[in-house]
């Protein structure tokens, strides 16, 4: 996964999409996984990377994954 090459990200977790106006708001949980899209990381190191900074399941963490890369595509924020 990668973020869009026309969406803004600022380091506090605010996205923008500039074609759209929209805008949108992410958690600290949101803004390492954005990090991590554009570190390019996969699947499975960003979910080594939740777990070793929170304490929760990996179910957990995979599915609540699936559903933010869910909603970023629905919002097109991401390739």
């Amino acid at each position: 996964m990668k973020i869009r090459k026309n969406i803004a990200v600022s380091d506090s977790g605010f996205l923008f999409n500039p074609l759209t106006g929209d805008s949108f708001s992410v958690n600290p949980i949101g803004q390492s996984i954005i990090s991590s899209f554009q570190e390019k990381k996969s699947d499975d190191e960003i979910i080594e990377t939740i777990l070793s900074e929170y304490r929760i399941d990996k179910n957990t963490v995979e599915k609540d994954l699936n559903d933010f890369k869910r909603m970023l595509e629905n919002y097109k924020l991401i390739d």
